[in-house]
């Protein structure tokens, strides 16, 4: 009979053999390649001491091609919970010195187990994934643990904030978990996302592509918009989560953190006023007016490497959280294309989830024309971001910098999709279009340069301003560029207490 020595002995033998991982050359290995262990990235990301694990002594229960030989306790996934800023997390991460990360059925029971918990506690769920996908010796086993995960991560969207690092090669049914959640990390040169990776492209399409060129952090950053942000290793992945997590509240029936500031609300940024050039085609940094209006010059950028002309962050007013869209002149003249629409919407749609007030820059001349948008379904994808701030109902609140042309004067939160205050510069430019285009239609058979030149001054003074839409009540207030930070304070605590209440239905259907 064993005495209570010899039972504790075996409990920390047992935790110290489920702590070990794959074992010290695996581990090894895995920093020689520049990454941490599942364990240190838990230990890291978390405030100190306050990790709590769950289905520590797991194993699995695959019988097939000699697997029962091979046990490991956790299974190669670690789940729990602790706090970040000593709020309440859910995390797992994926141990890649355990069968490579891979997932078992058991595996995903202990997701389903943390994803039902972080649902009903109302708390972030973050997932650190470095992953080779379905364990394959489980076959169906493993697919329907996938399967099981998707389904809870559509139900907790919108619900919970869920956010995914990919810290590793992940493939196959390991991206479309992430796919499935609000913001996905990569590291540069460490992490890969592919459905099928380079060897099968190679087989089946002929095409020869490195795994950095097919799915590293760049390509989902900047090519195909995958990814929300790219760090430069791990623990930078680590910190950059944790700030996102101060920004935005742990469910979707709280406020944001409200952090204090010292920045003063009444500030004014005189700089403002010669921010704006008077040429109309010169362009401007969008992201100089940005940092001059939020609290502390403090700006976290949301896929700053995708569709640059068109920003998303988010940023502090008077210790407030608020999310922030603006178009960048500096880009392709700020232009709305199938990119910056789609990227748009995304970040409005989550906004609004979470209860983040709207904070929309607005300088805009139209849409990108040509063959390769209109057939690559621009009115579609247009109509999404005009869908996103549509059906929004958390304070939106506009300032048209300069120009505001056309269909997508409109879909930049005009008053129209009910914005709750419309601001405009003297600056402003709010018409169907830019003077030089209106002139030549109205006036097609105007050959006579001077008189068009005329014309076209004269259409500016009239139309090419805000004035009009003042008039009309359009726009609620012409300010002036250097009052921004304290109009836009003041705006937002105005509309602190909205309540708007959407007609009874199950959802819209709006065009994907």
């Amino acid at each position: 009979m064993q005495n209570l020595k010899e039972k504790y002995k075996k409990f920390e033998e047992r935790n110290r053999e489920a702590e070990a991982g794959g074992g010290e050359a695996r581990i090894e290995k895995q920093h020689k390649g520049g990454k941490l262990t599942a364990r240190e990235r838990i230990d890291i990301f978390l405030d100190a001491g306050t990790f709590v694990e769950l289905d520590k002594l797991v194993k699995h229960q695959c019988n097939n091609f000699g697997m029962e030989k091979t046990q490991f306790p956790g299974d190669g996934f670690i789940t729990g919970y602790g706090k970040v800023d000593g709020r309440l997390v859910y995390v797992f991460a994926q141990d890649f010195t355990v069968f490579g990360g891979s997932l078992s059925r058991t595996n995903a029971d202990k997701i389903i187990k943390i994803s039902n918990m972080a649902l009903k506690m109302g708390a972030p769920l973050i997932g650190l994934n470095d992953s080779g996908g379905a364990r394959i010796q489980e076959g169906v086993q493993s697919l329907a643990g996938y399967g099981d995960i998707f389904y809870l991560n559509v139900k907790a969207s919108g619900v919970i904030p869920q956010i995914s690092a990919i810290m590793g090669p992940c493939a196959g049914g390991a991206v479309y978990s992430p796919a499935l959640t609000d913001f996905i990390f990569m590291v540069k040169d460490t992490s890969y996302m592919f459905v099928t990776g380079p060897d099968v492209i190679k087989t089946v399409t002929h095409e020869e592509v490195t795994k950095e060129e097919l799915g590293g952090a760049h390509t989902h950053n900047a090519k195909s918009g995958v990814a929300h942000f790219m760090a430069d290793n791990d623990e930078h992945t680590l910190m950059m989560i944790r700030e996102l997590l101060s920004f935005i509240p742990s469910n979707n029936m709280e406020d944001p953190p409200v952090l204090p500031t010292t920045d003063d609300i009444r500030r004014e940024s005189p700089e403002l006023q010669e921010l704006i050039p008077a040429d109309p085609n010169k362009p401007y940094d969008m992201h100089d007016l940005i940092s001059k209006v939020v609290d502390n010059k403090h700006f976290f950028e949301v896929m700053p490497h995708y569709a640059q002309n068109i920003i998303t962050g988010f940023g502090r007013m008077a210790g407030r959280t608020v999310g922030i869209v603006a178009n960048q002149p500096n880009y392709l003249a700020g232009v709305l294309d199938i990119e910056s629409s789609t990227k748009g919407a995304r970040f409005v749609r989550f906004c609004d989830a979470f209860n983040i007030p709207i904070v929309t820059f607005v300088d805009v001349p139209g849409f990108l024309p040509g063959t390769v948008q209109e057939y690559g379904g621009i009115i579609k994808h247009g109509a999404k971001l005009l869908y996103a701030y549509a059906e929004a109902t958390v304070p939106k609140i506009t300032i048209i910098t300069r120009k505001a042309y056309g269909g997508a004067y409109d879909v930049m939160a005009s008053k129209h999709l009910m914005a709750d205050i419309n601001f405009a510069y003297p600056t402003a430019e709010i018409a169907v279009m830019g003077p030089e285009g209106a002139v030549n239609i109205i006036f097609r058979g105007e050959t006579d340069d001077i008189a068009k030149a005329e014309r076209v001054d004269d259409y500016r003074e009239n139309f090419a301003n805000p004035y009009r839409a003042a008039e009309l009540g359009y726009i609620d207030e012409i300010i002036l560029p250097k009052e921004t930070r304290f109009k836009l304070i003041q705006a937002l605590e105005m509309t602190q207490n909205k309540s708007e209440t959407a007609p009874l239905k199950k959802h819209g259907n709006m065009p994907l």
